[in-house]
């Protein structure tokens, strides 16, 4: 089974529930580039790659230097504590772990299904599921 979201489809509901664009890019196929514009620094591109998944929980790695690594760091500071925050998990090395089995909604998809892969092409980011006990 594979759910495809296109990155404009993507764009639109972050749109939606923040009022900020999100532009993604293609970068390879575990690779996608987001970029973001700061005040006084003009756009910043930030490289996510998928990594690995285990167990439902994806491993991502990214990179875009050091102000990079210092706007990710900042940024789990402020959502520290909030019940979001234990969703994603800051590992060493511009890595960190999206924990999906600890969303309820997530959960109960799991409970059906089992993740196998996170890829994208040029437009689009793919992600495959496994029926469990299949």
């Amino acid at each position: 089974m594979q759910l495809k979201l296109t990155f404009d489809e993507i764009n639109r509901l972050i749109q939606a529930k923040t009022g900020k664009e999100l532009p993604l890019i293609y970068g390879g196929p575990h690779t996608v580039r987001v970029s973001y514009p700061v005040p006084l620094m003009g756009p910043v591109g930030l490289d996510i790659n998928v990594d690995r998944i285990e167990n439902n929980d994806i491993y991502l790695s990214y990179g875009g230097g050091k102000a990079i690594e210092f706007m990710v760091r900042t940024a789990f500071k402020r959502f520290e504590g909030r019940p979001e925050a234990e969703l994603l998990q800051l590992l060493d090395d511009n890595r960190l772990v999206l924990l999906l089995d600890k969303s309820p909604q997530m959960a109960q998809i799991f409970e059906r299904v089992d993740l196998q892969d996170i890829h994208f092409d040029e437009r689009s980011v793919m992600i495959d599921f496994v029926p469990k006990g299949l």
